[in-house]
């Protein structure tokens, strides 16, 4: 297992898994997120392909409503 920080919580993932599989495990909705690793954004075309190594810093940010 590698170990990424997600939103300052460390978490573990298996080797070599992808931003889309990660998602999917937390079960976020479909539309409103951006993801960053290590500072940068990913694109969302991107997330099926970019693959997480241990000790990447991932953020994942959804957009909120406000009134």
């Amino acid at each position: 297992m590698n170990i990424v920080i997600l939103n300052d919580t460390p978490r573990e993932v298996v080797p070599d898994q992808t931003v889309a599989e990660l998602l999917s495990e937390l079960v976020l909705p479909a539309r409103g997120i951006a993801v960053a690793v290590n500072g940068e954004v990913v694109r969302r075309g991107d997330w099926p392909t970019h693959h997480l190594r241990d000790g990447d810093r991932v953020e994942v940010l959804s957009a909120a409503q406000g009134g």
